[in-house]
């Protein structure tokens, strides 16, 4: 055995990260670094649920849908109250908006200075069939002044004005991806020591790819730009790749290259997923990494949000790959003008 190996450091600890961090900003408080703390403990315990379920029958469906009209899964209802716990005895958050609560959620930190919005477990119907999920969150300043309530103004902020994002995904390694708008650094947890370290340090995303991850059983309602897109993918050669989870399929191209979309279908005329908490967040860290994100037309943080549970389209992952789609949309909006 190489007893140098058995030497070599295992990275910074999250924790220490963070305070290091924190010292590039002369007038943090520490507040958002508290809050980024709370949601790696809710992480590490939602990890902690994931890898008994089998075992204490947390799996499985819970009996009822959730405001998006999903079947909610056991672990859904699981996470969502991890987390809310989490954050609201960290004292950091006002108020929060969750996939899984129809109206926004009042912590009773009326001092709190922040806001987040956060898809508590992100493709768990995959869970009974092991297949990696996660947890993809956003972190907003409040708007309105301290001392009560936060307001749906507070959380209806385009996503220009985060001032963090992240994922985690419990994959065969559970790993916290985030950025504080300083780059994009990923951790990988350990859990015979239960801290999660710097493994994936500064990550820069391809400029380019050859992955594409769309759900293709949805293709005969594609856009005519769109379709000839897919149709482009495969005359070049490239490889499809589709989990289903929307983490993994963004993890694995955020590292790789590639792209991920999910556009406007018959079933979904404004696309599937959430602007909040699942498009807002990744196009964020896609961009601090130097990707791009957009529903096509527009870039994705750019987009002025409606209502807590908005959808909309989006392309996200390599730079080139998603202004191509944009150069495909653009042109056949110009031929059928």
């Amino acid at each position: 055995m190489d007893h140098n190996k058995m030497a070599l450091p295992v990275g910074a600890t999250l924790d220490r990260f963070i305070m290091r961090k924190q010292e590039d900003f002369p007038y943090a408080t520490g507040e958002l670094s508290q809050l980024l703390r709370d949601i790696a403990l809710a992480a590490k315990i939602v990890n902690r649920e994931i890898n008994r379920s089998g075992l204490i029958d947390i799996a499985g469906a819970y009996g009822s849908q959730n405001v998006q009209g999903e079947d909610q899964q056991k672990l859904d209802v699981v996470a969502n109250i991890r987390f809310i716990r989490a954050l609201r005895n960290g004292g950091e958050v006002c108020t929060i908006i969750s996939e899984e609560d129809e109206e926004m959620i009042q912590t009773g930190n009326v001092q709190g200075k922040y806001v987040v919005a956060i898809d508590p477990l992100d493709g768990s119907s995959n869970i009974d069939v092991n297949v990696s999920i996660g947890t993809i969150f956003s972190i907003y300043r409040r708007m309105s002044p301290t001392g009560r309530d936060g307001t749906a103004a507070d959380c209806l902020q385009p996503g220009t004005h985060q001032v963090a994002a992240g994922y985690v995904i419990y994959g065969s390694s559970t790993m916290l991806v985030y950025t504080t708008g300083n780059g994009v650094n990923g951790f990988t947890y350990e859990p015979s020591l239960g801290e999660f370290f710097l493994s994936h340090p500064d990550i820069q995303t391809p400029t380019t790819g050859t992955v594409y991850s769309v759900n293709e059983g949805s293709s005969s309602s594609f856009a005519p730009a769109v379709a000839a897109y897919v149709q482009q993918c495969k005359a070049q050669g490239f490889s499809a790749r589709y989990i289903g989870s929307l983490v993994a399929d963004f993890h694995r191209n955020l590292l790789k290259g590639g792209i991920y979309f999910y556009p406007a279908t018959a079933k979904n005329s404004s696309g599937k997923l959430r602007l909040m908490y699942e498009c807002n967040p990744l196009a964020f860290i896609v961009e601090q990494a130097g990707g791009k994100s957009s529903n096509g037309t527009r870039r994705t943080m750019e987009i002025e949000p409606q209502a807590l549970h908005e959808r909309c389209p989006v392309f996200i992952g390599s730079k080139e790959l998603v202004e191509e789609v944009e150069r495909l949309i653009a042109e056949n909006a110009g031929a059928t003008a």
